[in-house]
Formats: structure tokens, C-alpha cells, sequence
């Protein structure tokens, strides 16, 4: 068995939460103890609320932003260990998707300078970098000829597409997305979807998938992560997530799904404030199964057949409604069956 691609123990990050005057009051908790394991050419996804700390950790398995304590591996190698040049060596390896396709983009630069940045920052393909670039732009479905052209001169959906070749540019083994189709009309998610869905599987690359649409989840994820309030509360295969939730947070997110509620009590009240978390179980202020227990003792999380759950009750709540074999988001279902991995194209 091989090893797995990025191993994530323990992380921890809190920032310090600071009043008018510039006192320290506190701290913002947003990630506490998680800890995950990527295998090799396998795709996990982060799901949960704005808030939870998904972005956050995303940053941290890149070491974008340094834990306060814990451990980051990256095929192996003890990533907090590296001095920076050799952190800026193994960055080609490892590359980001922003949400947002205008802000990832420098609009000072022409699409070919900015895929052409990476290979020229880590000497790839050297004299063939225009090649290399038509290469890319094709590779993600837009014509070559569109490289002399300035970001704002494209649609939401071809900026994405021009992001996802520069991520691409670096040759890296593991990309993380982060929300990576929020940002964009429901049509053109679904051609994304298709085109990450394609590029994961031809490439062999690894890749964590940040996403509160359990829709397109479900479309690309082979084991899903499911995180509130800065911890991992379940982490299982999509495939028995989604046929066999534990937790209570994971059902309630479900439910969310259109069509798909199974008659599961929806999430009430707001998430609590991560400066504060509620003590024991930090799902326990919103919970409709929730005992006295749950507000003083925090759940030990339980591995039953690589299934994790980390709820004091997860045996004894009535189990859920199985979530349809269909894909649990029609939109993007139906949206698919109209577009190509191709895309648009521009006029």
C-alpha cells in the first residue's frame, strides 16, 4: 500500500482577538486538533459552514499560514521542517484554487504572462513556454489564440478555467480548491465540475476539494471530511456519508440538500462564535438529540470500519433516510447532460 500523499496531525490555529485599545481579549479558533490523512490520487472533500475553518485549514496543509502547533507531511516529508528554500521547491508540487477566478488573476498581466509565470519562476519547459501555455489553455478548454487577451475580457467561468491551467503550469501531484465553483453561474459549475472532474483523473493528481455544495461534492469526492467550528465531527467514504450519516451535523446538512431532506430536523440558530466555542460538544447548542452529557464532555471520535463519527449518541439516534442514488444535486445533474467539458467559448 502506498503512502498517502499529505498527512495532516493535529493542526491547530487561533488567532488572537484583539480590542479598540489593542488588548488581547481572546482568540478566534478556527482550526483545533484536526487531523486528516490524503491518499495518493484520491480526492477529499472539506465540507461545513462559512465559518468553520475549512479555508483556514487549506492554508495550512499548503503552509500558506503557519500552525500554532501540530504537523503537516507531504508525501512523506515533514513540511514545518523546510527552510524556505526548499519550501519554495516543493510549492511546485502543491498549488491553490481561489473562489473567486478575477481576484486570482493579476489584471496587469495577459493570460499568457500569468501561466507563463510559474514555469518561468521554476524553469520549466524553457523556450517553449508559449507552447507550454497553448498546451494549457487547451488542456482546460480554451482556444490558444486567447492568450494575448487581458483577464477582464473573459466571463466568469473561462477566468476559472485560465486559474485552474495556471495551477496546472507547475506540473503540481496535489491541488487544493477552495470553493472553487461557488463563485460561478449554476451552468457554468456544471462544465467546471466536469472539466476538474477529467483533469483529476487524467493527471493522477490529489486533490482536496473546500465546498459547502454537498451537490458538487458528491459529483467528484471520494472521501468526505465534514468540519464545525474548527474539529472534524465525521470523515468517511461519500459513497457511505451520504447513504449513512453518523452525526447529527452531517445529517442536518443533508437534509439541507433540495429534495433530499428524509424527514431529518434541519440546523436552527446560528454557528457559535468561534472565539468561545460551547464546551463538550461544540455541536451540542444546536442538536436536536443533544443529552446533558454533550455540554460537558466532548466526544471521543469512533472508527467503525474507516467510518469516523465523534458523537456521544451516534448508535442510538433513529437512522436516517438513505439519500437518493441520484446525484443529490439535479441542477447540476440535468445542467450536465447540455455542456461539454469543453465549456464556453469566447466571441
Amino acid at each position: 500500500m502506498s503512502s498517502p500523499m499529505l498527512e495532516l496531525m493535529g493542526l491547530v490555529k487561533h488567532y488572537p482577538f484583539r480590542d479598540s485599545l489593542g488588548r488581547k481579549r481572546g482568540a478566534v479558533h478556527a482550526v483545533d486538533g484536526v487531523s486528516l490523512t490524503v491518499p495518493r490520487g484520491g480526492v477529499l472533500a472539506i465540507v461545513g459552514e462559512s465559518g468553520c475553518g475549512k479555508s483556514t485549514l487549506g492554508r495550512l496543509a499548503l503552509r500558506l499560514i503557519e500552525p500554532d502547533s501540530g504537523a503537516i507531511r507531504f508525501d512523506g516529508e515533514d513540511l514545518l521542517a523546510l527552510r524556505p528554500a526548499a519550501l519554495r521547491a516543493r510549492r511546485r508540487e502543491m498549488q491553490l484554487i481561489f473562489q473567486d477566478p478575477f481576484a486570482s488573476l493579476d489584471p496587469r498581466m495577459t493570460v499568457e504572462a500569468a501561466i507563463a509565470e510559474p514555469l518561468i519562476l521554476h524553469r520549466l519547459h524553457q523556450g517553449r513556454e508559449q507552447a507550454r501555455v497553448a498546451e494549457l489553455l487547451e488542456r482546460v478548454g480554451l482556444r490558444p489564440e486567447l492568450a494575448r487577451r487581458w483577464p477582464h475580457e473573459f466571463s466568469g467561468g473561462q477566468r476559472q478555467r485560465i486559474a485552474i491551467a495556471r495551477a496546472l503550469a507547475s506540473e503540481p501531484r496535489l491541488i487544493i480548491g477552495d470553493e472553487p465553483v461557488s463563485a460561478l453561474d449554476v451552468s457554468v459549475q456544471a462544465q467546471v465540475v466536469n472539466l476538474l472532474s477529467g483533469l483529476i483523473r487524467d493527471l493522477g493528481l490529489t486533490f482536496i476539494l473546500i465546498s459547502h455544495d454537498l451537490g458538487v461534492v458528491r459529483q467528484i469526492a471520494d472521501r468526505v471530511a465534514v468540519m464545525y467550528l474548527g474539529r472534524i465531527v465525521e470523515e468517511a467514504s461519500a459513497e457511505e456519508l451520504f447513504h449513512a450519516p453518523r452525526h447529527p451535523y452531517t445529517r442536518a446538512l443533508l437534509a439541507a440538500v433540495p429534495g433530499q431532506g428524509g424527514g431529518v430536523k434541519l440546523l436552527e440558530g446560528d454557528i457559535p462564535s468561534p472565539i468561545a466555542p460551547p464546551a463538550g460538544c461544540r455541536f451540542h447548542t444546536r442538536c436536536p438529540y443533544a443529552q446533558p452529557i454533550c455540554g460537558q464532555a466532548e466526544p471521543p471520535p469512533v472508527n467503525i470500519g474507516g467510518h469516523v463519527a465523534a458523537c456521544h449518541f451516534q448508535d442510538s439516534i433513529p437512522p436516517a433516510t438513505p439519500i437518493r442514488e441520484a446525484a443529490p444535486d439535479a441542477r447540476l445533474a440535468h445542467l450536465q447532460s447540455f455542456f461539454t467539458p469543453q465549456g464556453e467559448t469566447l466571441a
